[in-house]
Parts: C-alpha cells; sequence; structure tokens
C-alpha cells in the first residue's frame, strides 16, 4: 500500500512540476522516487500477513510485491530510455505524470482482492496509455492507433463489465474470496454464471493481447511512438498478465476444469499466430509486435497450470521479457530515430560495424526472446514446460517449441542483418551516456538472471 501512495505522489508532482518551474528537478525525482519504491518493496517483503486486506479491495502479499518489484524496476529502466524522447516535448511533465499514472494502475492489477478494483486498475492504466499512443499529434499512424485502441479497449472494458454482472448476479458477490468460496458450494454452476465467466475471460484476453482477440497488437505497436511502444510491450503486458492469473487463482481454480480446455486452446492459437505471422514481416517494429503476440501465449500456459510453480514461472518470465523487452526497443528507437522514425529490416544492416554496443545489446535481447540458453528467455520457457508437462499438457508443450523454434529463425533475420548486412550510406550511432550504461547494464541483467534463476524463482510463494 506505502507503494501505491508513493507513486501516486510522484505522478501529482509530475503533473504540477513545470508550473513551477522545476522541470529540470522531474526527471531527477522520478528516478529517486523509483529507487525508493524498490526500497518499500524490499522492506514490506514478508513482513504482511495475508490475512490482512485494505477495505477488502487489496491485499498485499508476496505475489502483489513481487510482480510490484519487477514493474517498478522496469518503469526506471523505461523512464531512462525515454527521457530524451521526452526532453524534445514542451508537455514533458504531462507524459511523465500520465505514465506514472497508468503505472499506478499496474500496481492495483497485482494486489486487488475486488473485481471493482480489478477494473479501476485496468482503466486507469488504459487511459493514460490511450493519450500516449497519440502523443505524435502530427502523425498520422500515432493518431490512428490511438483511436484504434481507444475504441477497442473501450469495447473489452464493457464486455468485462457485462461479464462482471452476471458473476455478481449469481454469485452476489465482487470479492474474490467470497466467489471462491461459492464455487467450491455449488454442485451445478449457473449458466448465469458461466457466461459471465466466459466473457470476462475473453477481455481479459484482449488485455494481455492473446489471440483471437490480438487484433489490435500489431497496428497499435506500430503507430505509436517506440518509446510508447516499449511501455505496452513490458509494463502493460505483465500487469494485464499478472491481474489475469490473480483473478483466476484466487476465484476460479476450484472450477478449472470448466475453462480449461479454452485457454488451452487459446494459448496454442497464441503462440502460432504471433510468431508465424511474425516471420513473415519485414519490419522489425512490427516483428517485436507479432513476437509480444507469441510471448502472450507462453504466459497463458501459467494460467492453465494455475499452481505456485507456475506463479513463479510467470513472474520470472515477465522479468526476463520487460529486460529484453526495454533492450531491444532502446535500439528500435535509436535505430528509427536516425531513419526518419522508420524500421525496416535493412536499416539494422551493418549494425554491429556503426555500434558495437547497440548490436550486441540486440543480439542479447532477440537470443534471450529466442530461448538460447544460458541467457533468462531460455530458464523463463524452461519454467514453464516443466510446470506444464508435470500437469499433463504435453501437446501444448510440442507447440510452444515449435512456436519457439519460428521464433528463433525471424530472430535470427535481425541478428543475421546486423553482423552479416552490408550497410549503404547508413547512419553511424553516437550514445547518450545514460542509454549507453542502460544497454550494458540490461544485457549484464539478461545474462546474471540467466546463469542464476534461482534468485528470482525464490522470491515468491503465494
Amino acid at each position: 500500500m506505502n507503494e501505491l501512495l508513493t507513486l501516486t505522489g510522484l505522478g501529482l508532482f509530475s503533473m504540477i512540476a513545470e508550473i513551477f518551474n522545476f522541470r529540470k528537478a522531474i526527471f531527477p525525482v522520478i528516478v529517486l522516487g523509483l529507487l525508493g519504491l524498490l526500497g518499500l518493496c524490499y522492506m514490506d517483503w514478508g513482513s504482511y500477513n495475508s490475512t490482512v486486506t485494505h477495505f477488502s479491495m487489496m491485499k498485499v502479499d508476496n505475489f502483489s510485491i513481487a510482480f510490484t518489484s519487477v514493474l517498478t524496476a522496469t518503469a526506471l529502466f523505461w523512464f531512462m530510455m525515454s527521457r530524451s524522447f521526452f526532453e524534445d516535448q514542451t508537455s514533458m511533465s504531462d507524459h511523465f505524470s500520465l505514465v506514472l499514472f497508468a503505472l499506478t494502475g499496474a500496481f492495483c492489477l497485482t494486489s486487488f482482492t475486488n473485481i471493482t478494483m480489478l477494473f479501476l486498475g485496468v482503466e486507469v492504466l488504459s487511459l493514460p496509455v490511450y493519450v500516449l499512443t497519440g502523443s505524435r499529434k502530427r502523425d498520422v499512424a500515432s493518431n490512428e492507433a490511438s483511436f484504434k485502441y481507444f475504441l477497442m479497449g473501450s469495447f473489452a472494458s464493457a464486455v468485462f463489465l457485462f461479464g462482471t454482472a452476471f458473476i455478481y448476479g449469481a454469485t452476489g458477490s465482487f470479492n474474490l474470496e467470497n466467489i471462491a468460496t461459492y464455487l467450491s458450494t455449488q454442485p451445478q454452476l449457473s449458466p448465469l454464471f458461466l457466461v459471465g465467466l466466459l466473457l470476462m475471460l475473453s477481455a481479459m484476453a484482449f488485455k494481455v493481447g492473446a489471440a483471437p482477440f490480438h487484433f489490435w497488437t500489431p497496428d497499435v505497436y506500430e503507430g505509436a511512438p517506440t518509446i510508447v511502444t516499449a511501455f505496452m510491450s513490458t509494463i502493460v503486458k505483465t500487469a494485464a498478465v499478472a491481474a489475469f492469473f490473480r483473478l483466476f487463482y484466487l476465484s476460479f481454480s476450484g472450477i478449472h476444469g470448466e475453462y480449461a480446455d479454452i485457454i488451452w486452446a487459446m494459448a496454442a492459437l497464441t503462440m502460432v499466430v504471433g510468431n508465424v505471422i511474425a516471420a513473415a514481416q519485414n519490419n522489425v517494429k512490427r516483428i517485436l509486435a507479432y513476437s509480444s503476440v507469441g510471448h502472450a501465449g507462453f504466459m497463458l500456459i501459467t494460467i492453465l497450470v494455475m499452481n505456485d510453480f507456475a506463479a513463479k514461472s510467470l513472474l520470472y518470465y515477465t522479468a526476463a521479457y520487460s529486460a529484453a523487452g526495454i533492450a531491444a526497443f532502446l535500439v528500435l528507437y535509436l535505430v528509427g530515430s536516425a531513419n526518419n522514425g522508420e524500421t525496416p529490416l535493412n536499416a539494422f544492416d551493418g549494425l554491429v560495424k556503426r555500434n558495437p554496443i547497440m548490436a550486441g545489446t540486440m543480439t542479447m535481447a532477440l537470443l534471450s526472446m529466442a530461448g538460447i540458453p544460458p541467457l533468462a528467455g531460455f530458464f523463463a520457457k524452461y519454467f514453464i514446460f516443466v510446470s506444464a508437462v508435470e500437469n499433463g499438457y504435453i501437446g501444448l508443450v510440442v507447440i510452444a517449441i515449435l512456436s519457439s523454434l519460428v521464433g528463433v529463425y525471424y530472430y535470427f533475420k535481425i541478428i543475421i542483418a546486423m553482423f552479416f548486412g552490408k550497410p549503404d550510406n547508413l547512419p553511424t550511432y553516437f550514445l547518450t551516456p545514460i542509454h549507453r550504461f542502460l544497454l550494458l547494464f540490461v544485457a549484464a541483467i539478461i545474462v546474471l538472471t540467466g546463469l542464476f534463476p534461482d534468485f528470482v524463482m525464490g522470491l515468491m510463494t503465494i
């Protein structure tokens, strides 16, 4: 709870800072505030009684603190990568405050115990991102992406509310524990409840970008500024999938058999669609967009398995994917900035000769996403596969492995371009000190997290 209040204070400071001519203080205060948030997470770890809730709406437990820590660390890296982009904006204060308020919604999604708080968290997270997606006001693609995201996101929210109404009508409560108790006493579920469950499942699948509700992802990711795309691909996805897992674990795990086949089919379809379509792309930003869809499929496996080890695997996967995503999108942003915002595959030709740090870090990030050992992405997939096999989902693991092989193909297209492509009058890149530090630091995290996976896996028990 202290983390949420501190972050809200940071958002309010950022919103009014320029009014009092504190523009230069915004970035340092945000960085110090996020470091302080990590300190609060460390101090709160294990100190809360798991039965204590805040007005029966939120519960601070190891699950919420672990995911809050991942979100905070990712946000810290994101602010470091985006500083130069937003410093050129006349409304830097507005942009940073929108991001901080979106992060506030993300924090709510890791600790809710009531469906009402879940909905508030989703909306507080989504509304600022709609605005940020269209922040390039003179860019038609950015405006179109914002409009699409807003319309389809609003429709998904309406579907979620409709499903919530059905769940309430059947159970008489919004509280997750009360819903779980009700389900444990019912010999047969009512059709009203099952329809509500299906509607909520569909809405949450939209939020994480899972097929067949993924159709918004490529266009929105491509049209949004690359910096904003990085935020959506890492922080928004991590918060959404954590909320998805928490909702079904605390409320619906007792009726797992009612929806297991749907999750199975959705996970398989998401992995296949995301990776196969990504392999056909020649624009690196769209490749990463479809790749994000594919990774959502791997995360859905943890919701299918639904146990403590799956929760730990999800935490590790989101941490590994967020680190790789920050690195990949930072390089993509730098390449796009030097090429009038365009990111075709040939823009990466010979990147290793023009900037070895960018090429090396991008390679580490892509290899991690592909699941190449001993990087973090390999163990992220390995832990999920182990949990799925132990629970009898061998067929889904086979599909996941084949999808990963397709991923290796299109990730290596980018790597081959960087190391063996022949540049033709392409620019030389000069990194700022903060970007150089961030690239090297995130690359080290990808390696060290892969070499010592037990450090992250041991952080959390539900």
